[in-house]
């Protein structure tokens, strides 16, 4: 168990709960879940409570990330998407306090699970359809079919646009699924070498250096990878709900 890297992701039962035959039982997911909510809304909460004109250090930091989730949806959506962004912001910060808190030993990573990423995807995905069809109604199709194309490109230009559109869930959801879950067996892969390495005498632990030099690398980049997947995802979000503001090519 202390070396299996794929241990780490197990969902284990914490307050078993079921109704009618069927499983709601309060599992480590959901634990790190609220945890990730409630750490989330502590951070936004508190950092801006004193609302002070020379902003500390904890103010400072909400503010940079206010300006940096509005500036990236103003930049891809126009000021006309900023009505979606308590959304983007929300889903920003969800991530990224969730990829943070699965950094630390024995805490669980919520958006290494499939079903978690999916369901992100198609708040996003949903929001587009919805709200594309709301404003624009029919004309909303016109995302399908490029203006000015020729009659006999588009029926094929149409069933591409079509799958493209289909697969943007799929792609959103698995490259923050696979990410995480990739970097979190490598990182569990070198920290086992080191545990193994190191007791096997004072030979293992010479050579339990080099990999611990590289679960040190890795622990550095997995931070790193952290804070992009949450901003990747902002960024697809805010490119996706462009087609919803602007559907016309």
């Amino acid at each position: 168990m202390a070396t299996d890297p794929i241990h780490q992701f197990q969902i284990h039962s914490i307050i078993p709960i079921e109704v009618g035959g069927v499983d709601f039982s309060f599992t480590n997911s959901a634990l790190f879940m609220v945890a990730t909510v409630v750490g989330a809304s502590a951070f936004l909460i508190l950092s801006t409570r004193g609302r002070g004109l020379v902003p500390g250090r904890w103010q400072s930091a909400a503010e940079v990330t206010y300006e940096f989730v509005a500036k990236t949806l103003r930049d891809s959506t126009g000021s006309d998407g900023m009505r979606f962004f308590p959304l983007v912001f929300s889903l920003f910060i969800f991530i990224l306090f969730a990829n943070l808190i699965g950094m630390f030993p024995y805490f669980f990573t919520v958006t290494s699970h499939l079903i978690i990423t999916v369901a992100l995807a198609m708040i996003v995905m949903g929001t587009v359809i919805i709200y594309g069809f709301k404003r624009h109604g029919l004309h909303f199709l016109k995302l399908f079919t490029p203006s000015g194309l020729p009659a006999a490109l588009l029926p094929i230009v149409t069933f591409i646009e079509v799958l493209s559109f289909i697969s943007r869930p799929i792609s959103l959801s698995i490259r923050l699924f696979a990410n995480v879950l990739a970097g979190h067996i490598t990182l569990k892969v070198f920290a086992g070498f080191v545990a193994t390495l190191g007791s096997l005498g004072v030979a293992g632990i010479l050579g339990a250096i080099l990999p611990l030099l590289a679960t040190v690398a890795l622990t550095a980049l997995e931070f790193l990878v952290a804070a992009l997947q949450a901003y990747v995802f902002a960024v697809l979000t805010c490119l996706y709900l462009n087609d919803a503001l602007h559907p016309g090519h």
